[in-house]
């Protein structure tokens, strides 16, 4: 079967992950150990957070962040549908419901003004999402969740690497400005260990927990119960999952971020080349990037003229062997939660369905060449010459 010539996205990885791969698997310690240890001090260390817990996805993140935090049943949390579809599973995999406000037509992200309205006797958290590396508003959001005495998780899968401007510096997302962060290391994302998560804190409590749950509730390590003197019998002290990342995983992460900087500069860079050729096609709305935020990049959405054929544009582009996708899905449409009655939404969600309907989601990866880049805008343009609906 064939690929695109110019995927959307593409991981980079070398030898030095091949060489870590390996180094984790003859130590004969491939589930989680030391290698996921040293992964998560040196995240913490990177991002400026206290703790660091590795999972096995970002699902498994938000899950534990929701589980830690008590929500349940007769529960609610306010968050996006404009979302990957775990942001809303998450909270309905705790019986809780997920309250949906729109986005921000500029960021994409959740719009701090509609959250007032949102907040209900039962509202216990704010889920935030950054969407796609793009930093949501905290400066404005976290005023309005403390005051309700509401709890802040922050759904970072697609930002690692992003910065937001923080009480006069930049300070990395992660670090946390809310309560929990939750990161994603799919192969879509800009670092990668072939799929897994992180939990960020600066609550010594929740990430035991987090430790506690991603073990079946397990109270003891396998650190400790291996490089224990003595017999020692683990108890299980409540309902826990099996979310723990392999130290294969872990070692290759652990390379990944050394690489993380340079990719973030990187992508910063093919986002200011694809602004400075797109900037004058017509009709075309590019990525705002707010002053106060620096976004990884980790995708370039544009918005499409409110004429085009989304589709028609997405297959011709795929024809000249370019692969695009789709705004950000909605939830909320989705039959999974459109077909059942545990979610809510407060106002209109027209720029969230907006975005799904008018974004494009052009390639971007480590060692996109300009001439690639340069590919894609031609191509684009000429389908949009071709395909733009008439009036």
């Amino acid at each position: 079967m064939s690929t695109p010539r110019i995927p959307v996205a593409r991981p980079l990885l070398g030898e030095e992950e091949t060489a870590a791969a390996g180094r984790a698997i003859l130590s004969g310690w491939v589930t989680q150990g030391p290698e996921v240890a040293a992964f998560e001090q040196e995240f913490a260390d990177h991002v400026g957070a206290p703790y660091a817990c590795a999972v096995s996805s970002c699902t498994a993140a938000l899950h534990l962040a929701l589980a830690a935090l008590s929500i349940g049943p007769e529960d609610e949390v306010i968050t996006v549908s404009h979302s990957f579809i775990a942001t809303a599973n998450a909270i309905r995999y705790c019986g809780a419901k997920p309250v949906f406000v729109d986005v921000d037509p500029a960021t994409y992200n959740l719009d701090a003004s509609q959250l007032a309205a949102a907040i209900s006797p039962r509202t216990k958290a704010i889920l935030v999402v950054h969407q796609l590396g793009m930093p949501a508003n905290l400066a404005e959001i976290l005023p309005i969740a403390r005051a309700a005495g509401l709890r802040v998780i922050e759904d970072a899968a697609c930002a690692v690497g992003s910065e937001i401007a923080w009480e006069g510096e930049w300070q990395r997302i992660g670090r946390p400005h809310g309560d929990i962060v939750c990161f994603s290391f799919h192969p879509r994302k800009v670092i990668t260990t072939g799929d897994g998560g992180m939990l960020t804190t600066a609550d010594a409590g929740l990430d035991s927990t987090f430790r506690l749950l991603r073990q079946h509730g397990m109270d003891t390590s396998d650190i400790t119960r291996h490089s224990a003197k003595s017999v020692h019998f683990e108890h299980y002290t409540r309902l826990g999952y099996n979310y723990r990342m392999t130290d294969i995983q872990a070692a290759v992460g652990r390379v990944q971020l050394q690489r993380l900087p340079r990719l973030v500069a990187e992508r910063r860079d093919l986002a200011n080349e694809y602004k400075r050729r797109l900037a004058h096609f017509p009709g075309i709305t590019l990525p705002h990037e707010p002053e106060w935020a620096r976004s990884n990049w980790q995708s370039y959405c544009i918005q499409l003229p409110q004429q085009a054929n989304q589709h028609a544009v997405m297959q011709r582009l795929l024809d000249k062997g370019i692969a695009t996708r789709r705004g950000v899905m909605c939830a909320h449409r989705e039959e999974a939660l459109s077909s059942v009655n545990d979610w809510r939404q407060v106002g209109s969600l027209y720029f969230s369905e907006q975005a799904q309907d008018r974004g494009l989601i052009l390639p971007l990866y480590p060692n996109m060449t300009l001439e690639e880049l340069d590919e894609v805008c031609a191509a684009l343009a000429a389908a949009l010459s071709s395909l733009i609906d008439p009036e």
